[in-house]
């Protein structure tokens, strides 16, 4: 690390700590010329995997694309906006952590499925029907009674109330 004071390039570390909610560290340095102190952050940089769409084309993946897909399906819906951000975020942070450095959009978009699932049943639907191609009404009902199969979060959740075991 070069000093910003005298452009030595020897300096040493004299503190480390993390921060920005454990996602940086925060290093205080000394200039080993001219004893002058400063402090440095430093950020993983995580680089996020071409998209390999299904004529074979290779892109970079593109968060905005990912973001008005969602955002298309999700029009006029109750949902909030740190939701849709959280969802976005959890989709990044898997394809950063898989590892691959070309990811097939269509596990892309079962991701996004997935998300849209968790978010609002409408939206999901709305983006399967694109992401599916739905030809027909028939297969709109297919997937509305896989979706109806499938166990959703309001039906796990445990009830309140205790049940009554009376006629």
């Amino acid at each position: 690390m070069h000093c910003p004071f005298c452009n030595h390039a020897d300096t040493k570390v004299i503190d480390s700590r993390l921060a920005g909610e454990g996602r940086q560290v925060r290093r205080r340095r000394e200039c080993l010329k001219c004893q002058e102190r400063f402090t440095t952050f430093e950020t993983p940089e995580l680089v996020m995997p071409h998209v390999t769409k299904r004529d074979g084309r290779r892109e970079p993946f593109d968060e905005e694309k990912l973001r008005a897909g969602m955002l298309a399906a999700l029009q006029k819906r109750p949902v909030k906006t740190e939701d849709v951000e959280a969802s976005i975020e959890r989709i990044r942070h898997r394809l950063q952590t898989m590892g691959e450095r070309d990811v097939p959009s269509r596990r892309i978009g079962d991701m996004v499925m997935e998300e849209l699932r968790r978010l609002d049943e409408v939206a999901y639907v709305r983006f399967a029907s694109i992401y599916r191609s739905f030809q027909d009404v028939t297969e709109f009902q297919e997937e509305i009674q896989r979706l109806r199969a499938q166990p959703h979060k309001s039906r796990e959740q445990m009830s309140l109330l205790p049940e009554d075991d009376e006629p």
